[in-house]
């Protein structure tokens, strides 16, 4: 059993085989990993292309690629040639998932498809994450985050609050649907626990993303009887941002009918406390442009430090704005040891992130993300190939050991 897997954790026993690269699916792979799940992240030659995004103490192990491989062993397999995929079959014969994001047809022309993989092994969990849902108009068409954003409305509800169409700055696209790509696999492997089969699953961004922007976005739309527009107002409002105050900024909540009377008579605005425009969540809705602009003219000519204590007194929520700085360092995150220190063992020193759930009788420790083909020998071993075997896929490229130094 993977050595940072404790009997306990909630997925110990589940092997997932990992051919995803980039985000959106080592993401969901981690998740997996942070469960207790042994994932054997496989690799080619080059490896992937996040070890060497970023900076770097030590090769092949580049800031995002830390971010995103924690709880993972990393074998080498050129599938270009018959031995490694015989070997990857042997894996998969023993498998609880595989997940990859190559495209359906090549994956049956290496012998890798759903059919073959699940007829050799009926328990599988078979997904494939892709950027379009097969059968569709765009399936088989290369995504990146960026496409997935532009394309699921992301730039757009962007462009309403600010002026100008632009991404999210973070991988959100990659991300949520790495997230949902790990309940999905969750889901199917509870299901087998009931039937004892594994399925084939798929995880398309653009449906995945777009579900995500709708939820409150599609807003009129719902009304099918009626001519509804999409886009939820308040959130799109261009005031809608942390409110800046004499010193700083404020991320500032007043939301129920009676946060917003308390604010008001807090500050001696009587008017707007009786103000029908602002008197429940509807009127609120319809007027958030002048709100927002009003609080935050408001809130200018005081500091931060005066609304945090007025809003404790008012019992409305609020919080300092913190810089991605600020994280490390603040309390809450500290107190719940959010950051994990870590070493490799060429004797660096590393600073991780935990998984942010705690279940009673499930904890896994975060270990380091591993080296390009740190466990290759290790996980064939494991998979019953004869030492003479394992020696041959070595000698001649088909797999790649950088194992323990």
């Amino acid at each position: 059993m993977h050595s940072h897997t404790t009997h306990n954790a909630a997925l110990a026993g589940v092997r997932v085989l990992d051919l995803t690269s980039v985000v959106f699916g080592p993401y969901a792979s981690q998740v997996l990993g942070d469960y207790g799940a042994d994932v054997v992240k496989i690799e080619s030659a080059e490896g992937d292309s996040t070890r060497r995004t970023g900076p770097a103490q030590e090769p092949g192990l580049g800031a995002i690629f830390l971010g995103v491989n924690r709880n993972k062993r990393s074998i080498v397999l050129d599938l270009k040639q018959p031995a490694a995929r015989e070997a990857l079959l042997a894996l998969a014969d023993r498998a609880d998932v595989l997940m990859h994001s190559m495209r359906p047809g090549k994956m049956a022309r290496l012998g890798l498809d759903p059919d073959t993989l699940c007829a050799r092994n009926p328990r599988l969990v078979y997904a494939g994450l892709y950027g379009f849902g097969e059968g569709g108009a765009y399936a088989g068409r290369p995504a990146y985050d960026d496409i997935i954003q532009g394309l699921s409305g992301v730039a757009d509800i962007m462009r309403r609050q600010t002026g100008t169409p632009r991404y999210m700055p973070t991988i959100a696209a990659d991300k949520t649907c790495g997230l949902v790509a790990a309940h999905a696999i969750l889901a199917a492997l509870f299901q087998r626990e009931r039937t004892g089969l594994g399925q084939q699953l798929e995880v398309p961004m653009f449906e995945t993303m777009s579900s995500y922007v709708l939820l409150e976005h599609y807003y009129g739309r719902h009304l099918a009887d009626g001519e509804g527009t999409a886009g939820y107002a308040r959130v799109l409002a261009p005031w809608r941002r942390p409110y800046q105050t004499a010193d700083g900024h404020i991320c500032m909540m007043p939301y129920t009918d009676s946060h917003w009377q308390r604010f008001f008579l807090h500050c001696g605005r009587a008017d707007l406390a009786g103000d029908p425009r602002y008197a429940d969540i509807a009127a609120r809705t319809r007027n958030i442009d002048t709100l927002y602009e009003l609080v935050g003219g408001i809130v200018a000519r005081r500091d931060t430090g005066y609304w945090l204590d007025a809003c404790q007194q008012l019992e409305i929520p609020a919080a300092p704005m913190n810089r991605l700085e600020d994280l490390e360092d603040d309390p809450h995150l500290r107190s719940v040891d959010f950051f994990v220190p870590l070493k490799s063992d060429a004797g660096h020193d590393y600073r991780l992130v935990r998984n942010p759930v705690r279940m009673q009788r499930s904890d896994v420790a975060p270990t380091m993300p591993p080296r390009l083909g740190q466990h290759t020998r290790e996980v064939l071993r494991e998979a019953g190939l004869p030492a003479a075997q394992i020696d041959a896929l070595l000698e001649s490229g088909a797999a790649r050991d950088d194992g323990p130094r």
